[in-house]
């Protein structure tokens, strides 16, 4: 289902990508711009950095991206957090003797699938450098 952390990787990214000052990039600043606790922000570079997005050095404040703006995707960060394998959940056991309820499932199914992949297309199409101008 959908969730925050996808926002929380874009922030995180934006942040790493527009800082002049890379040493002021602390866990504990980042947190005070994503409006959460430090913890949540150290977990989250974790799993950028396991993915090949961000890279720090032990012991020394500050990130940097491994990748240009322009070539990092929304798809991309989205897969590298694993986001959420679906936006919608089809509820369970609905009345097989009822005319809907014997078909909704696989009829939901097609569409919420026409939906996933319109949104991949579209997270696909635009950059972290498309949300940085926007920013600007």
């Amino acid at each position: 289902m959908v969730n925050s952390r996808f926002s929380v990787a874009i922030h995180i990214l934006s942040l790493i990508a527009t800082s002049l000052d890379k040493n002021q990039l602390t866990s504990d600043y980042i947190a005070g711009s994503v409006n959460t606790n430090p913890v949540v922000v150290r977990r989250m570079i974790g799993v950028l950095k396991k993915a090949g997005l961000v890279t720090s050095n032990t012991g020394i404040a500050g990130y940097n991206l491994l990748t240009e703006p322009k070539d990092l995707s929304l798809l991309d960060i989205y897969k590298a957090i694993d986001g959420p394998k679906q936006l919608f959940a089809i509820h369970e056991e609905p009345n097989p003797a009822c005319s809907v309820g014997k078909k909704i499932q696989t009829t939901l199914e097609d569409v919420y699938e026409n939906v996933w992949q319109a949104m991949e297309e579209q997270l696909k199409a635009q950059t972290l450098q498309d949300v940085l101008d926007q920013l600007r």
